[in-house]
């Protein structure tokens, strides 16, 4: 085998291949089907934009004693070559009789005894990237061989970063950095909040971002109503909370932050919520260790808000990043994931100052032996005023 590939050298990806391997063991799986775009460019360095078009399905096979097999579109078989995986079965696709199907059914049959379990994530977080039709035909296939829940297989081991996987994502936040640095350049009082998140992106992109998936935010009179609204062609104003979301993506790592801004003065109620984000965030960066629980984390920040006279917001608190913009666990009440040594996790308190009117604080940290490293650079203690 090679000893490059894409993204990262051939090894990287043979030890996540091991360690899913020995994970299935432990789980009684003969076999992993593997679907989902970020799924596949895990364990194959396979990174493109074509996952947007929804037409194709692509299939990773991963044996339990052997490399993986692409069966993918003929569309994608150079891409594919150049990834370190050799075995590479294509089909003709966009195949409205049979949009491989048969090809997916042989290969399964090849590699998993007649007795055998196929592994196939379908919990939260997950998703079965071909037609249900196709499904249950290639159970008909590939019958009687069983098909288990794989979800526990796959996330255990994707939610431990590597530290090649860290430092793309490290690089990532670096760019984001960047790009917030920027800001003041381009966002004032009078400034159209739409033409605002365009011209973040075109920093983000101009500091090195291979793309942008997600760019959110808000804006509004000493804070802002929610995290996730497209921006609306209402001009800053002073007085204004302005907040910039990204998801910016670099060598197919995300990064995952935000950054309040003020457009002048904030208000005292904005300054105090910002103080108690700020407190939360500080108190977690010091007393978060591996052993912990995601509910822990969950609890920790909302204790430290109240204590700072803040309410704390409701939803999640945080969540993993990697791959996917967000990514398993999720910092809320009920999820009880061990946090453990290598996890990704963002930090993301919020606070209601008033009904209808919220601050969020967001930070990027890994999780190590002696707690977080943060990834993003540190959101100054107070907010910083924009030109009103």
């Amino acid at each position: 085998m090679p000893d490059r590939s894409l993204i990262f050298p051939a090894q990287e990806y043979r030890a996540r291949v091991a360690a899913l391997q020995a994970r299935m063991a432990t789980d009684g799986i003969d076999v992993l089907l593997l679907t989902a775009p970020s799924d596949v460019f895990y364990v194959t360095g396979f990174l493109t934009r074509f996952w947007e078009s929804p037409a194709r399905p692509w299939f990773v096979v991963v044996p339990i004693e052997a490399a993986p097999i692409a069966v993918i579109p003929a569309i994608g078989a150079d891409l594919m070559r150049r990834t370190w995986l050799r075995d590479i079965r294509t089909w003709d696709a966009p195949d409205p009789l049979d949009d491989g199907v048969s090809l997916l059914a042989e290969t399964l049959r090849q590699v998993m005894p007649g007795a055998g379990c196929l592994g196939l994530p379908m919990g939260l977080e997950t998703h079965l990237r071909m037609p249900l039709g196709d499904y249950h035909r290639l159970l008909t296939a590939i019958a009687p061989r069983r098909v288990v829940d794989a979800t526990e297989t796959v996330q255990r081991v994707r939610e431990i970063k590597s530290e090649a996987e860290v430092g793309k994502i490290r690089a990532t936040c670096r760019i984001a950095d960047a790009a917030f640095a920027r800001v003041p350049d381009f966002a004032h009082a009078g400034r159209p909040l739409d033409q605002v998140f365009r011209d973040f992106q075109i920093a983000l992109l101009a500091e090195g971002a291979d793309w942008v998936s997600y760019t959110a935010g808000g804006a509004g009179p000493g804070g802002y109503g929610d995290v996730i609204s497209p921006a609306d062609a209402r001009p800053l104003q002073a007085g204004d909370i302005l907040m910039l979301d990204t998801g910016a993506v670099k060598d197919g790592y995300f990064c995952d932050f935000d950054r309040n801004f003020s457009l002048g003065p904030p208000d005292d109620a904005a300054r105090r919520a910002q103080a108690a984000l700020f407190a939360a965030t500080d108190l977690a960066l010091e007393r978060l260790r591996p052993g912990m629980r995601a509910c822990d984390l969950h609890r920790m920040l909302t204790d430290a808000l109240i204590a700072e006279g803040a309410t704390p917001g409701g939803g999640r608190l945080g969540h993993g990043l990697g791959l996917s913009l967000t990514e398993w666990p999720s910092v809320t009440a009920r999820d009880v994931t061990p946090l453990r040594e290598g996890m990704v996790l963002t930090l993301e308190p919020g606070a209601e100052i008033a009904p209808g009117r919220i601050l969020v604080h967001e930070e990027n940290i890994v999780l190590r032996t002696g707690g977080p490293e943060l990834l993003s650079t540190r959101a100054p203690a107070s907010l910083p005023e924009l030109r009103a």
